[in-house]
Formats: C-alpha cells, structure tokens, sequence
C-alpha cells in the first residue's frame, strides 16, 4: 500500500509572521485521518517571517526533529544550549523528563523556511539530550537518525531509522523492506516516482505492507525516508 498525501491537501494556518502547512492535525487543525503515522507525530512545514519565531514553550517526552532548507534558526533552551542551525543542517532534541527552548529566525532581512517533525519515543521520562549536525552533500543515501547513532548519524530514541536520499535527474535506487514495518517518504525538493507513483517537493507517501521500493529521480531530488515501527 502506497498512500500519496499530497501537499495541498495538508492543513494550512497562515499567522502572518508564520506560514505553516500539517501533515498531521496540529493545533488547530484536526483530521482523525491523520493523526499520525507509525511513531510520527508531526511533519509541520514552516516558512517564518525575519525577526519572527516561537517564544520559550515546554515539550516532554518527544523527539523533535528540525531540518533547515533555508535561512538559520536561532535555538535555546533549558539544558543550557544555544545555537544557530544554518540551512542544510539538523537538530535533534529529545525533551524527555521536560524541557523549555525558543526558536527565532535570526535573519532580520530573510525569510526561514524549515521542517519541524516530531517522534514518539519509545520510551518516556529519559534524560533531555541535544545534538545537531550538518551530514556530507553527497548523492545516494545517507543516515540522519538511528537508534545507535551508526554511521555519524544522530541519536533518536525510537526502533526507525532516518535516512536522507539526493539523486540527480534520471537516478534510480532500490531499497528492501520489512513489509511489517512502516515507511513514510517526503519528498523535499524536486519529483520522483515510487513504485509507479509521482510525487513533487512537499509531498508525503505513507507505506506499508511493501517489500521493496524503486526510488527514480524525476528530476534533482531530495526525499526523507523513515523506517518506522509496525503500529501496535
């Protein structure tokens, strides 16, 4: 089963200083169809304004994943970090037992447009934990989060793996399943076709009850790939 969710069809809530688009219901937005997707809790989509970002606010016992296209986030938190994330780099931050961050735009003349996505752990009442990494520009696939931070990725607290693919035009990849587990695919920049079906920048594929899948790059493209748990 390939289901496209397509881009438009996300919910949308435009704040003015912030544009953002739902995968999943989020505030106030609300689809019993889309609560989520294995142990994904959220894929948000946000454009913000210059000088614009979310306040210092609580999180507990989520992974929370951003992933910066363009401009820079400026973070800081309970645990004592602060930081910018530059675009093309990610940021893991497991909140665990509680903690408190702000993010802003630290542009004052650019607009920052990111990829918020949040996980459910596996287990709750960890120790809060924060990392983030800029991964090598290469083509063909890469892991961004595994449980064992293997191969240079960071650390996610979850049975999935996270891994970023860039093909160039006319590329083609395979990958084997685990038809018992999950897969959910979005599609970053450019068009791909999987197992027979289109899909452009911003769209998502959930996946299940597949072996395989035959990734062709359409165009240059750009595509996250979880490999997540079945659903209990």
């Amino acid at each position: 089963m390939i289901y496209l969710r397509k881009a438009q069809e996300r919910g949308h809530a435009n704040h003015g200083w912030l544009d953002s688009w739902h995968t999943f219901s989020f505030a106030n937005y609300y689809d019993p169809n889309f609560m989520g997707f294995s142990a994904l809790r959220v894929i948000n989509e946000d454009v913000l304004n210059p000088d614009q970002g979310f306040g210092t606010h609580p999180h507990n016992d989520m992974e929370i994943l951003t992933y910066v296209l363009s401009g820079t986030v400026e973070h800081q938190d309970s645990m004592g970090n602060k930081a910018q994330i530059p675009a093309g780099e990610f940021q893991i931050m497991s909140a665990g037992t509680g903690v408190r961050h702000s993010e802003y735009n630290a542009s004052s003349r650019e607009p920052l447009h990111l990829y918020q996505i949040w996980i459910l752990p596996q287990e709750t009442g960890i120790a809060p934990r924060y990392d983030q990494r800029r991964f090598a520009d290469v083509s063909g696939r890469q892991f961004v989060l595994t449980p064992d931070a293997r191969e240079g990725s960071l650390k996610v607290c979850q049975d999935m793996t996270l891994s970023r693919w860039t093909l160039k035009q006319g590329e083609q990849d395979s990958v084997t399943l685990d038809a018992e587990r999950h897969v959910w695919i979005q599609v970053v920049r450019g068009e791909v076709t999987i197992n027979g079906q289109s899909a452009a920048a911003s769209d998502g594929l959930a996946i299940a009850g597949e072996h395989a899948l035959t990734i062709v790059a359409d165009s240059d493209a750009e595509i996250l790939l979880f490999d997540l748990p079945p659903v209990q």
